[in-house]
């Protein structure tokens, strides 16, 4: 199992890099992470959603996601609740505290699915959440120690040392947790380290000695990291700035941005430039596409969207004769109104929308989730993505619908000057065909590499990364 010392210190990669490394040994591996908490979420291929990290980590492995990769997800809808997903599908809102109590009864189905990946697997790689130092939610807890107590499962403890702080938060977390849990973990790595490594001997020594853990590894920055998709919104940076001549893709950063990961293959071309507005920024007037990303909460983020003044914004946008396109949630916003009469986004209530395409939605309770495959319209290209998504959006302009679903259903909405379009589909931009086409529209063409190969690089590169500075073999060897 793979803890850290804090969130984002990097153990979502050193999971797939680890996969990808035992992988190409001729082990059966699985990802495995008890408990999660995202709104980038993927499509199983049973039929259910686990954290995009968890898929992204079967990539690596070679294997076909599965919802008892991540038995338990968390999706936030506000500061303080959040949906929970239990072996793929939602089965309850709960607030914060109130999830405490929750735990101890998701431990049967965490520990259902572990047994379900251990009887198919050499290999089970288990990522942990957050901080393993947080003893303060220790008691019930499913995520970390918890579930690592409950298997008697080995612990590697990941410290990052490009925040600072490394030797503090390692040697911390031995001083503060149970001495019961400190005898799970049985060695740490040390990630993202820059320089010369030779100049940090002395601090492994000291950790290993301070701890009575063994070092595993120092693993240097790997900047291909970038090219993979990633879980957290703070992953993603302020702005992607390119050459002359690149065409802009603004994307306003909502509250509850979902699938975020949409944006990674349009981020990775040479010719794009996708900035990310931050609140208090205006959407940028060079802007040639305005792309409203999916959200959890759309009604909510539909309203924040307004607050900071970006309708006005987007009309003038439209005014000057820039596209538009909404994805999932931001394709409902586009609509005339937004009604959730059943109370699934909070109270019942119906909004006013955008007024840029003549649809209306209608919130429902049931969620489809699906991957597809079909073509767009009319230019008849190729795409494959998934849905993730409640709602059913009629009106006019879904007259002119964007896409033909392989299943003959008919997808989306198009304005009659063709200039603001909307979709259910997540995932287009990861089609290179689909991605030339949508690039063609705005006077510019697809100059990188082929995004799904370059995934596939990545991973290969990053497995070789961790293969070179990881004490693969004392790993492997410390597995029971």
């Amino acid at each position: 199992m793979i803890q850290g010392t804090g969130s984002d210190v990097g153990k979502s990669l050193l999971v797939a890099g680890l996969a990808r490394a035992f992988t190409e040994r001729g082990l059966r591996v699985r990802p495995f992470k008890p408990q999660n908490m995202s709104n980038n979420a993927a499509v199983t291929a049973d039929g259910g959603e686990i954290g995009r990290a968890q898929a992204l980590q079967a990539r690596a492995a070679r294997v076909a996601p599965s919802v008892h990769m991540n038995p338990v997800l968390l999706k936030p809808q506000s500061e303080v609740g959040s949906q929970v997903v239990v072996q793929g599908r939602m089965v309850a809102t709960v607030k914060a505290r109130d999830y405490q109590a929750w735990k101890p009864r998701l431990m049967s189905a965490v520990l259902d699915s572990f047994s379900r990946l251990a009887g198919e697997a050499d290999l089970v790689l288990v990522e942990g959440a957050g901080s393993a130092s947080e003893v303060n939610l220790r008691a019930g807890d499913i995520a970390n120690m918890g579930f690592a107590r409950a298997t008697d499962t080995p612990v590697v403890l990941v410290g990052d040392i490009d925040r600072g702080g490394v030797i503090a938060s390692l040697v911390g977390t031995k001083a503060v947790i149970d001495p019961e849990d400190a005898a799970l973990i049985a060695g740490f790595l040390v990630n993202r380290f820059r320089g010369d490594p030779s100049l940090f001997a002395d601090g492994m020594r000291l950790i290993a000695e301070r701890t009575g853990w063994a070092a595993l590894g120092l693993v240097p920055h790997f900047p291909d990291a970038a090219r993979l998709p990633a879980e957290d919104v703070l992953g993603l940076a302020g702005s992607e700035s390119r050459g002359p001549g690149a065409v802009t893709v603004a994307v306003p950063v909502l509250p509850r941005i979902a699938n975020f990961d949409d944006l990674d293959p349009l981020r990775a071309e040479p010719n794009v430039s996708v900035v990310l507005v931050r609140p208090s920024t205006p959407i940028p007037a060079e802007a040639a596409l305005v792309l409203l990303p999916g959200s959890k909460t759309t009604i909510d983020d539909l309203e924040a969207f307004r607050q900071e003044g970006w309708d006005v914004d987007l009309r003038a946008h439209v005014r000057r004769g820039g596209r538009v396109l909404g994805l999932c949630g931001g394709y409902q916003m586009l609509g005339n109104s937004l009604a959730d009469p059943h109370g699934i986004e909070g109270a019942p209530r119906t909004v006013a929308g955008l007024g840029l395409l003549d649809v209306d939605t209608v919130m429902t309770p049931e969620k489809r989730l699906a991957a597809v495959t079909g073509t767009s319209l009319p230019d008849g290209v190729h795409f494959a993505g998934y849905e993730m998504h409640i709602g059913a959006t009629e009106g006019p302009d879904a007259a002119r619908p964007l896409l033909r679903l392989a299943d003959g259903r008919l997808d989306g909405a198009v304005s009659a000057d063709g200039r603001v379009a909307g979709t259910y589909v997540h995932g287009l931009f990861a089609h290179d065909a689909q991605r030339a086409a949508w690039l063609a529209r705005l006077g510019t063409a697809s100059d990188g590499p082929g995004y799904e190969a370059g995934v596939e690089a990545a991973l290969d590169g990053l497995a070789r990364h961790i293969a070179a500075h990881v004490d693969c073999d004392r790993l492997l060897a410390l597995a029971r």
